[in-house]
């Protein structure tokens, strides 16, 4: 389930106020995106991966199973490897 809007190969648009919760568990994770933290949609994408970067205005805070990072910009996901993501400033 991906229905984030693309931008180029490997690379999807995030939007100012996304929600993304990470899991971190081995061999590799699990990136939940929701559109707006405080909106009661279900999520926009479910990636197996590790969020490995973020280089872009947001909130971090850690969880028991990962940590939950809140966008305060919009901001592009890329795939750098297979599995690996990292999030930078529009």
């Amino acid at each position: 389930m991906n229905h984030l809007r693309r931008t180029g190969e490997n690379r999807w648009r995030l939007p100012r106020h996304a929600h993304l919760v990470v899991y971190e568990r081995d061999p590799r994770g699990l990136l939940t995106i929701y559109d707006c933290g405080a909106a009661q949609k279900p999520p926009s994408a479910q990636l197996l991966g590790d969020l490995v970067s973020v280089d872009a205005r947001a909130e971090v805070a850690p969880n028991p199973t990962g940590r939950v990072v809140t966008l305060r910009e919009p901001s592009t996901l890329e795939e750098v490897e297979p599995d690996r993501y990292r999030i930078r400033r529009e």
